[in-house]
Parts: structure tokens; sequence; C-alpha cells
């Protein structure tokens, strides 16, 4: 990811090791990052078990909520592609037993379709 698409808040692939450690105190016994995905300062991380979304708020980002959802909580997905006046891609996930979807802002480029497809991989079968 550069350093402009990261200005302009364009998600990227983050290396997972980096934010395995950064994330190691949130981990279960046996838990690893498998691919994750940075923003200005959100990060998106895939785990063998479950997605994390971290969100750091505020303007020292002192404050950040970290989000667990269970892959098979996980009924629906959709992304809404950036469009010539548009900014930036919309992720929504629809979880079982939440009336409303979470909606993530992800920017433009090719990790919001990478997102969507490790999310099919991660489906229930």
């Amino acid at each position: 990811m550069g350093i402009i698409d990261t200005l302009l808040g364009h998600a990227g692939e983050a290396p997972a090791a980096q934010v395995e450690q950064e994330l190691q105190a949130l981990l279960a016994d046996g838990e690893r990052v498998e691919c994750a995905f940075a923003f200005v300062r959100d990060v998106i991380a895939f785990t063998n078990l479950r997605l994390i979304l971290v969100n750091k708020q505020g303007v020292s980002a002192k404050k950040v909520e970290y989000r667990s959802i269970p892959y098979r909580s996980i009924v629906m997905h959709s992304l809404e592609t950036a469009g010539h006046f548009d900014l930036d891609s919309d992720l929504k996930l629809w979880l079982s037993g939440q009336p409303d979807p979470i909606c993530l802002k992800l920017g433009r480029g090719k990790a919001a379709t990478r997102l969507v497809a490790l999310l099919a991989q991660q489906a229930p079968r």
C-alpha cells in the first residue's frame, strides 16, 4: 500500500505478522492473523477463527473499539464499489440476530474486492 493510498483512506493489505503482534493480547490460544487490511488508522483482520474490526477513535487514537465477529455469525455481505463521484466502497455485513448491517467505508482500490473474496472463503460450509 502506497503512502498516497493511505492518506486518501484506501484500504490495502497489511503485513499479517505485524497486525498479529498488535492484536496479540486479544487473540485466543492457537489463533493467528491470516490476512489484514489497513486504512489510515483502522484495521480489518482475518484470523483462523474470526474477523476482527479495529476502529481507532478520536484525534489521538487512544480510544480503540475492537469488534470480534465469528465467521459463522455472518449471514450475508455486500459490496458497493466506488463510482466516478464516489470516493469509497461500502462493505455491509449482516450478522445473525442483528437487524441492521455493519457498514464499513473501504475507499477505492482492489482491497475491497479482495475482502469480499476472503469473506466468501470463510463462509460456513
